[in-house]
């Protein structure tokens, strides 16, 4: 049995019709909305190239912008930097007179000290503390003063020229971003929608975590600058200081190198006054001797009464010199005791003269021509030593 094929549906004249109108009419839908699509698109791409353009030319104004900033700030550095190597320079010729300095007491305190020494072989009644001794242990103490205050300034001035360099590091190493900073804006300035290399980073449009604000870009160097002229004025003022104490220090060492030298010509001139005094006593005693010894005289127990007084004196006068360091002074007491064995001497020497006896009295004479050759001695070796070796030493010192 033949299968029956089922014919498809037909539609009327009107439904035929009608499919056509709208299928025109979605059409012109469907083309308008493109048209006006494409409009927009058209127009869309328009502005967004302006906009585009516009925004490149305002990064390539800001970024010459940013260069003018970066060459302000490394013009500012490299002055910075500059002074601050000027001012590094002065300071180490700052240091250089200070060693200079240093060096130039070596000399007079090995000439203070070594006067020192050759005084220690003064003997007897010489071997005073007197005012040579005195204005010599002075001279030590101001040269040994000079030379620890010139250290302290060298430290300083040393500790000085670090933190300039300290400061002259922070600037270079500054002036170092800054150069390369602008190297790379200059390379940014220079690329173009043509460049060949130029690529996508998508990753990069986003504000680094590690940034700084431009405030605190300026405030950074504005602060390496201030650190540095504030280093540089303690520098300055420092150098000042180290010229006013090179100076003073050495009008001090001069003036009391003066004064010392004067101590000596003082006190050579009273040396060669007492021995000329003690020279002119003994030629007195010997020729008072060689009279006594044709003298005769009597008076025994005027002779002993005289004794014990001459010894009290000549005890007191013994005990005395015993007296330490500065006690041992000329005072008043000093002066009467020699006055009184001068006047005992003198009242033995008129009874020795009209003594019969003069065994006892001619002693006495002897042993003061003993004492006198002796002191005499005594002041030439310490006239030798102030005149000849110190003196002598000491001229050797600059003026």
């Amino acid at each position: 049995m033949a299968k029956l094929v089922q014919s498809p549906p037909k539609y009327t004249p009107e439904e035929w019709h009608r499919s056509n109108a709208t299928q025109y009419k979605s059409t012109d839908q469907e083309r308008a909305a493109a048209e006006r699509l494409r409009a927009e698109c058209e127009r869309l791409c328009v502005d967004r190239e302006i906009k585009t353009q516009r925004s490149q030319s305002d990064v390539n104004k800001k970024l010459d912008q940013r260069k003018t900033d970066i060459t302000f700030w490394k013009s500012e550095l490299d002055r910075q930097r500059d002074d601050t190597v000027r001012e590094i320079n002065a300071m180490l010729e700052s240091k250089e007179k200070l060693e200079k300095a240093m060096s130039d007491t070596d000399f007079p305190l090995h000439v203070a000290q070594t006067c020192q020494g050759f005084r220690t072989g003064r003997v007897g009644i010489d071997l005073v503390h007197d005012d040579v001794e005195v204005q010599l242990i002075k001279e030590v103490e101001v040269i040994e003063g000079i030379r620890a205050l010139l250290q302290r300034t060298l430290e300083q001035a040393t500790e000085q020229t670090r933190l300039l360099r300290s400061k002259k590091y922070y600037l270079e190493k500054d002036l170092k971003d800054k150069f390369t900073a602008y190297s790379i804006d200059e390379h940014c300035s220079t690329l173009n929608n043509k460049s060949d290399n130029i690529s996508y980073s998508p990753n990069k449009a986003i504000i680094d975590t590690k940034s700084v604000a431009p405030h605190e870009w300026e405030l950074f160097s504005n602060v390496n600058i201030l650190k540095a002229e504030r280093e540089r004025a303690a520098s300055v003022t420092l150098r000042g200081v180290i010229d006013d104490i090179v100076d003073t220090t050495r009008n001090d060492m001069k003036r009391q190198r003066q004064v010392v030298n004067a101590a000596f010509d003082k006190r050579i001139q009273e040396q060669v006054e007492a021995k000329e005094t003690l020279v002119d006593h003994l030629a007195k005693v010997n020729n008072e001797i060689k009279e006594m010894e044709s003298s005769i005289a009597a008076v025994e127990d005027a002779i002993a009464s005289k004794a014990p007084p001459m010894k009290v004196a000549q005890t007191r006068l013994e005990t005395r010199s015993q007296r330490p360091n500065v006690e041992l002074v000329r005072d008043p007491v000093q002066f009467r005791l020699i006055d009184e064995v001068a006047e005992i001497t003198g009242t033995l020497h008129q009874l020795q003269v009209q003594l019969a006896q003069l065994q006892s009295s001619l002693k006495g004479l002897n042993r003061r021509q003993l004492s006198l050759e002796e002191d005499i001695q005594i002041k030439s070796n310490s006239i030798n030593i102030d005149e000849n070796q110190c003196k002598n030493l000491r001229q050797q010192l600059p003026e």
